[in-house]
């Protein structure tokens, strides 16, 4: 996918697209590769978020969450979101 279909999905303009690859490149999170006339891009599974509050989670375990690929749970994992309306009530009763 080109940066400029990236940044019409997302909603924002294509040079913002280019200085958060930058940004994730500089940091370690994406590897880029120069093939021909395009760059590859892959994404260090192994690596833990960068926020505070999702440090306890990889990279990978995001990916395959968004794709619904989820195996069992990693040792020391926090537990999976509930879906629905009863597992937000609980969510928002909790704290």
């Amino acid at each position: 996918m080109r940066l400029r279909e990236v940044a019409g999905r997302v909603g924002i303009t294509e040079r913002a697209v280019q200085r958060i690859i930058a940004e994730l490149e500089q940091a370690g999170h994406l590897v880029r590769r120069r093939q021909g006339r395009r760059n590859r891009y892959r994404l260090p599974t192994g690596l833990r978020l960068r926020h505070p509050i999702e440090a306890h989670c990889r990279v990978g375990e995001l990916i395959q969450f968004v794709l619904g690929t989820r195996g069992p749970p990693a040792a020391g994992a926090a537990p999976p979101h509930r879906r629905g309306a009863a597992g937000l009530r609980k969510r928002r009763n909790l704290g």
